[in-house]
C-alpha cells in the first residue's frame, strides 16, 4: 500500500463519530496495520467504510461479520 493511500485510510479511521471507535482503530493502525496481508488490508478497508454504530457493534461484541472474508481482521481488531 502506498503512503498516500495509507494516510487516507488513517484519516478515515481517526475521524469517526464515536470516540471509542477512533481510539480502537487508531491503536490498531499504529500497532498492527504494517503486519497485515494484502487480503487483510482489503478487509480492513471494507470495515473502515461501515457506519460507526454498525462497526462498533461488530468490534465490541462477538457477532459474526456480515461477510466471512472479514472474520479474520475483525478478530484482530477485537484483540487490539
Amino acid at each position: 500500500m502506498e503512503r498516500a493511500e495509507y494516510e487516507r485510510l488513517r484519516w478515515r479511521c481517526i475521524r469517526r463519530g464515536l470516540l471509542e471507535l477512533d481510539l480502537k482503530l487508531t491503536k490498531f493502525l499504529d500497532e498492527e496495520f504494517a503486519k497485515l496481508t494484502d487480503e487483510e488490508v482489503q478487509a480492513f478497508k471494507v470495515l473502515a467504510e461501515m457506519e460507526d454504530l454498525d462497526l462498533w457493534s461488530l468490534i465490541a461484541s462477538d457477532r459474526q461479520a456480515p461477510d466471512p472474508r472479514l472474520t479474520g481482521i475483525l478478530a484482530k481488531l477485537r484483540k487490539c
